[in-house]
């Protein structure tokens, strides 16, 4: 089922497969951001990636010495949300802890994603609550793709990102399979802002980045009015990916990456854990601002 939210000037559709944004348009004139999700290509759109970002080594996460298969990404793109609250501009929606988590993911938790619409600014606040007896752990990001060119005319090369602040950005890379985190990693920016966009820096794979200074990055081109605003709270980490000459780019600010190819450790020792007392919250946010 979707959701519809409107104001006076933009669209946003969520299903609540996913609890994930299927579209965010400006009205007048129109225009379409987010990408369609055609299986030439890839067909997710903007999914939230939990309790895991990336791939697990083996598929599988360890928690007190004993295997777990999960899914890269983890589960919550492909479950259904509960719609708990909604108005024409706002929906709260909610995903719990069930037998079919358990058996992947042995903790209890609830995930709630709640989209606000102002304007043509679209904010998605993110919280994990642990209901559990324990301790739990996780890793939580998001993947919006963004169309690219953003209108009919230019190409990827018209495009850059630019961050809010200057970066010394070291890129790793993933292996063979795509999946893991390799040793492999070179400098991209150095005290820079801008780093322009082409098919062929993507030909092995996404971009990866730890520690992003910037909470702020903005996707525009040398040719085009058209741009996309993306800021974020509590991700430090950042991926920027597309399938080779596809026509969109995703910007996907995280909390944790995937593992590394010789990684052996269990659940609470992944890079970028969070860890969660009994009965507390964690808390972040996305913002999607289009112009």
């Amino acid at each position: 089922m979707n959701k519809i939210l409107r104001s006076s000037s933009a669209e946003a559709e969520i299903n609540t497969l996913g609890a994930e944004l299927i579209s965010f348009r400006k009205l007048d004139p129109e225009a379409e951001y987010i990408w369609s999700g055609d299986a030439t290509f890839w067909t997710g759109r903007s999914p939230v990636l939990f309790p895991i970002i990336g791939a697990a080594r083996n598929g599988e996460i360890k928690v007190d010495c004993k295997a777990y298969k999960i899914g890269n990404h983890g589960f919550a793109r492909r479950s259904e949300f509960t719609l708990v609250q909604e108005s024409d501009t706002h929906a709260v929606y909610r995903l719990s802890y069930d037998e079919k988590t358990l058996a992947s993911y042995p903790f209890k938790f609830n995930l709630y994603i709640t989209y606000k619409l102002n304007a043509s600014t679209l904010e998605l606040s993110y919280r994990v609550e642990n209901s559990d007896e324990q301790d739990i752990f996780f890793q939580l990001g998001t993947h919006p793709a963004f169309n690219c060119p953003l209108d009919d005319n230019g190409s990827l090369n018209d495009y850059y990102l630019e961050f809010a602040e200057s970066e010394n950005l070291e890129r790793l890379f993933l292996n063979s399979d795509g999946l893991l985190i390799s040793g492999k990693s070179e400098p991209v920016l150095k005290q820079e802002t801008i780093l322009p966009l082409s098919h062929e820096m993507f030909a092995e794979g996404a971009l990866i980045f730890r520690n992003v200074s910037s909470r702020q990055i903005s996707l525009r081109s040398k040719h085009s009015a058209k741009s996309v605003v993306v800021s974020y709270k509590g991700f430090p980490d950042l991926g920027i990916w597309q399938p080779l000459n596809a026509p969109f780019i995703c910007i996907e600010p995280w909390q944790g990456v995937a593992d590394m190819d010789v990684f052996e450790g269990e659940l609470q020792a992944k890079e970028g854990i969070i860890t969660l007392e009994p009965g507390a919250n964690f808390t972040s946010s996305l913002t999607i601002e289009i112009n």
